[in-house]
């Protein structure tokens, strides 16, 4: 569109072209989608290297196949399948299409009046849905063999997952309720937390992980700053799963909304840490690390669920009350002999429990009613769903490597290489 500038008396001095606000917006919002997308699949290397640190140096090579190749898993079943299970033609109800995703461009016009590029958005959608896959890698680490691991994978973001979104975020029956989960501390981190749990169960601990009289063993991890590594990238990719999850910044409004995002997410983060580090220290006499680094993302999972309305002193308690799950989570799974490489069954289910469940204490738009109701419906089908499906593999294929390769180590057996440790080669 163009201008006319004028002196007062009405003299023209120019024709200037000025951006159209639709455009602006369009280019604003699409760019909020593409920022946020690359920030949340750069999580994948955090996760990546958060699991090679905890795991021990035989299984890293393995660590680095998997999250490889969950990713392109996960990009790949959420075109074909994913996106439209989960936002096509939901419309109040329990599943979308199963078609192929289309961007659906046809005359630019009708684009910029969408508000944003449809590649963009899916963009950031399917790397919410390879966020979920990583969450079970690191739970089932070190005796999971590689390909039933991605046959899972495959059932989990191109069903699972597409199905259970599409009840919130694809417009369908727990949205017209009105449970609330801003950018997924249920739908992405629970939902992954959930089939890890399954995983964990169907498969079994670690050889030597449990003692008869129930006690655990410590098993150390290969490299504690390259896990530490790991944090910090998952928390700076964090502002683009929860900062984007805004979905536009076409607005001052948005661009505030955006802002306090930031805020919050990283303050919740920092009780994550706090809480952990201290109360280790009162109880335990020393630190605990793992507690530490767990209690960040623990922080991070919580306030996901609703990271716009509390005040940063409310995110700081949010995220430290999401820590201190964590910290005995890890300690209940070890009660229960549930063998969890990386705590991610505590960070990820336990603290976006808590995070979903506490949404009405900044939000009143929506009920703690609401809240268990939606909690208890994802559980309840990613539960029956993964035990279904781990189940299949268990007695077709088979899911577990045997003691012998375990011990020697699943990156010779699996890869026929090695990371951070050598492996003697098998008679």
């Amino acid at each position: 569109m163009t201008v006319n500038l004028a002196f007062a008396d009405g003299h023209e001095i120019a024709e200037v072209a000025v951006a159209d606000p639709a455009e602006i917006t369009f280019v604003f919002n699409t760019l909020l989608f593409c920022i946020g997308g690359f920030l949340v699949m750069w999580m994948a290397a955090g996760f990546t290297m958060l699991e090679a640190g905890l795991v021990r140096g035989k299984n890293t090579v393995v660590i680095c196949i998997k999250n490889l190749g969950l990713f392109s898993i996960a990009g790949v079943a959420y075109y074909l399948i994913g996106y439209n299970l989960m936002y096509a033609g939901v419309d109040g109800g329990y599943i979308g299409s199963l078609s192929i995703w289309s961007s659906g461009v046809g005359n630019p016009d009708d684009l910029v009046g969408q508000g944003y590029s449809p590649a963009s958005d899916w963009f950031f959608q399917m790397v919410f849905v390879a966020t979920t896959a990583s969450i079970v890698s690191g739970a089932l680490a070190e005796r999971i063999l590689i390909y039933p691991f991605f046959a899972f994978i495959l059932v989990l973001t191109a069903i699972l997952y597409p199905i259970s979104g599409s009840w919130q975020w694809g417009g369908g029956w727990l949205s017209e309720m009105g449970f609330s989960d801003f950018a997924g501390s249920t739908i992405v981190h629970s939902v992954g937390g959930w089939a890890a749990l399954v995983g964990a169960l169907v498969l079994g601990a670690r050889k030597g992980k449990f003692n008869d009289d129930g006690t655990a063993n410590v098993m150390p991890g290969s490299s504690i700053p390259m896990a530490t590594l790991g944090v910090w990238i998952l928390w700076l990719g964090w502002f683009g799963f929860n900062g984007a999850s805004q979905l536009a910044l076409g607005s001052y409004a948005d661009a505030d909304a955006v802002a306090t995002i930031f805020a919050n997410t990283t303050m919740a983060a920092a009780g994550g840490v706090l809480a952990p580090m201290i109360l280790s220290r009162l109880i335990y006499g020393k630190t605990d690390i793992g507690a530490t680094l767990n209690g960040a993302i623990a922080g991070l999972v919580s306030i996901t669920a609703e990271p716009l309305t509390p005040s940063i002193f409310q995110a700081i308690i949010i995220g430290g009350i999401g820590g201190i799950i964590c910290m005995f989570g890890m300690k209940l799974l070890d009660k229960l002999k549930i063998d969890d490489v990386v705590g991610a069954i505590p960070a990820h289910l336990f603290a976006g429990i808590w995070g979903t469940l506490i949404v009405p204490f900044s939000n009143g738009d929506t009920s703690y009613g609401t809240q268990i109701v939606g909690i208890l419906a994802f559980g309840v089908f990613t539960v029956i769903g993964s035990t279904i499906v781990w189940l299949i593999l268990k007695s077709t294929v088979g899911i577990r490597a045997t003691d012998e390769d375990e011990e020697y180590g699943l990156d010779y057996t699996e890869s026929g290489s090695v990371g951070l440790e050598y492996v003697s080669k098998k008679k």
